[in-house]
């Protein structure tokens, strides 16, 4: 009796422990939720990850400010938006948010690469995860991802993913957005970008700190070269 009695405490500390985790998941999902919502309708004026750059490179210039500037989907080359998905997402318009096929693509080319090097993220994924998320790689972030990736595509529809991507997608040391990237790269807007501009810029995104440090390596010359050669054959919202 007296043993039983005992684990009474604890039994009720997991109880609400369990609770109060439930009730932060669900707190922090409905804060995600309704920005998502504000996002339909208004461009964000600074993502997690923006926040982030900024606090790193005011470290060695406090007065440092990042390039950006929002600019709507139809000011947006419609090569721009066809090199992206070439080079990111060519399923972007037909899966709910996570590739699936992808992923198990990518988790076979890290299998037989013994190491990552592929990664299977969507675009409306890397979205969500600028939006909000920090840069920690864990299962816990992952699952976060998943979470609010699958959100963001009941929120929103296409053609706002793909303008909000394009608006906060880094290209450069401080540069976010296509035209700030337009502008930083050819001295031109968004607007304007050729197809061979458009898959210049796409390439970077994997890298886009190293590539506008070191120029336009013998690498991303082949690489754009690839996604222009498969931007018609992407659709775009």
């Amino acid at each position: 009796m007296s043993s039983r009695a005992s684990r009474h405490p604890v039994t009720r500390i997991l109880i609400w422990f369990v609770v109060l985790t439930i009730t932060v998941v669900l707190l922090m999902h409905l804060w995600f939720a309704a920005w998502l919502v504000w996002y339909r309708s208004h461009p964000p004026l600074e993502t997690a990850f923006m926040a982030r750059e900024l606090t790193r490179l005011q470290a060695d210039t406090p007065d440092y400010r990042l390039r950006h500037q929002w600019v709507d989907y139809e000011r947006i080359s419609v090569h721009l938006k066809r090199a992206v998905l070439a080079a990111e997402d060519t399923r972007f318009t037909e899966h709910g948010g996570i590739d699936w096929d992808g992923v198990r693509h990518a988790f076979e080319r890290n299998r037989a690469a013994g190491s990552t090097v592929a990664g299977g993220s969507t675009v409306s994924q890397q979205l969500a995860r600028n939006l909000f998320l920090s840069g920690q790689r864990s299962y816990i972030r992952k699952a976060q991802e998943a979470s609010i990736t699958l959100m963001l595509e009941q929120v929103l529809d296409k053609r706002r993913i793909l303008e909000l991507y394009l608006n906060v997608a880094e290209w450069g040391e401080g540069v976010f957005g296509a035209e700030a990237a337009a502008q930083h790269f050819f001295g031109k807007s968004a607007a304007e970008l050729s197809a061979w501009e458009a898959a210049d810029l796409a390439a970077r995104l994997p890298r886009p700190r190293y590539y506008d440090k070191h120029g336009r390596t013998d690498w991303l010359r082949q690489y754009s070269g690839i996604i222009q050669s498969r931007m018609h054959q992407v659709h775009i919202p």
